[in-house]
């Protein structure tokens, strides 16, 4: 497939994808337990941001002046549109994550650490999917309809049952783990293993861990093929989804308290999902511009956080009359 990625910009890219994770990892207290403020996760979530915005605006000034301005608009159109979606379909890996530890009872100070070593796996997975999906549709083209029938299918099943409560006592990954690991009773500080009696033992936050991996590749399935819709290039492909979800542990502390009163974005997840997929279904015959998609997702998002909010104010005032 053709992309505007030469060889030096992926290897910039992913210096620079090492090198924040050091940051995170050694300078930002990712290595021990540490409890995250929600100034903090602000700060973050901004740097973040910012960081996918600049990042655009360099990819938009080298293109510009390399090929043209024309596929300088389109592919900055391309990628922000790519982390917008990513950004809004990560959110439901957010509210997966708070059911996820409220059922562990995880302390706030040790979900930093998962959440660091479960974005580093985000990353190698995504990388290795995103070139599956790319080199996949570069030889079958028709996976694309397939892509967007999943798509369909998943945004319609979710919209019907967005309610439906998850019962992890049911999990059969987390019961499989429980019966052929040898667990601890309880946590042992911010450990995921400990030596026991000479032998190796894994702590209820190594499962936690197992689980939000497993999280994230699952989620992944749903969201690479969305990216499709967006752009075939990987170079936009891969940087935009791994923006999104850099920032996700960041996100997932500024809106962690915040999961019960947005609950409208399922439903704004899901009417993503089914519009990616008709995007897809009907792109080869229907170009949908770049900027309408752009716009949909936005507002969308936006519409989602506002009804939230009237949702909960109207809840509030029928209790306190």
């Amino acid at each position: 497939m053709n992309t505007v990625g030469e060889w030096w910009m992926w290897i910039v890219f992913v210096a620079f994808v090492l090198l924040m994770l050091l940051v995170d990892l050694y300078l930002c207290g990712g290595r021990k337990a540490h409890r995250v403020s929600v100034k903090e996760a602000l700060a973050w979530t901004s740097v973040w941001i910012a960081l996918a915005f600049i990042f655009n605006f360099l990819l938009w000034l080298y293109l510009k002046h390399t090929i043209s301005h024309e596929v300088a608009n389109e592919r900055a159109l391309e990628f922000f549109s790519g982390y917008l979606i990513e950004k809004f379909l990560s959110i439901d890996n957010i509210f997966v994550f708070v059911m996820i530890f409220s059922y562990f009872s995880i302390p706030a100070e040790y979900q930093h650490r998962v959440l660091v070593y479960g974005v580093i796996g985000a990353v190698v997975l995504r990388f290795i999917m995103i070139l599956c999906g790319v080199w996949v549709i570069s030889q079958f083209y028709w996976m694309l309809y397939v892509f967007g029938f999943f798509l369909l299918a998943l945004g319609i099943k979710m919209l019907l049952f967005s309610n439906q409560h998850k019962d992890l006592q049911k999990n059969l990954l987390l019961n499989v783990m429980k019966k052929y690991l040898r667990v601890t009773d309880t946590l042992v500080q911010e450990k995921f293993l400990v030596k026991k009696d000479k032998l190796t033992y894994v702590t209820p936050l190594f499962l936690v861990l197992v689980l939000v991996e497993v999280t994230d590749l699952i989620f992944a399935v749903d969201s690479i093929p969305a990216i499709f819709a967006v752009t075939s290039d990987p170079f936009i492909i891969f940087t935009s989804n791994i923006f999104a979800i850099l920032g996700l542990r960041a996100l997932y502390f500024l809106l962690s308290n915040l999961s019960e009163k947005f609950e409208y974005l399922k439903y704004g997840l899901s009417l993503i999902l089914i519009f990616v997929g008709i995007k897809l279904l009907i792109g080869h015959w229907i170009k949908v511009p770049i900027a309408f998609t752009l716009s949909l997702v936005f507002l969308t998002l936006l519409s989602c956080v506002l009804l939230s909010i009237y949702r909960g104010r109207l809840t509030k005032i029928k209790k306190s009359t």
